[in-house]
């Protein structure tokens, strides 16, 4: 837990224990209107395939560099604040 303003998590859709979908279910629960961003080294259709993410789900592809990781975090920090 923390006090201060969380603006984007960040999430492996594959973790052990918890996917990343129902920690982001969880936290946007407790704070509506962070941004989301998932990463992970699965296809998108291997993803889609398990009903772990919904089609079109933005998901950054590892491995990544730092300017897509940049790239990414702006666009899902956008994304959440209805900008674009």
């Amino acid at each position: 837990k923390t006090e201060g303003a969380i603006d984007l998590l960040l999430t492996d859709v594959i973790m052990p224990g918890m996917s990343g979908k129902k920690l982001a279910d969880v936290l946007l629960a407790e704070r509506p209107g962070i941004g989301v961003l998932y990463m992970s080294g699965y296809a998108d259709g291997e993803i889609a395939t398990h009903g772990i993410l919904e089609e079109g789900t933005a998901i950054l592809r590892k491995p990544f560099t730092r300017d897509e990781l940049m790239r990414s975090v702006e666009d899902a920090l956008m994304a959440a604040t209805g900008k674009s």
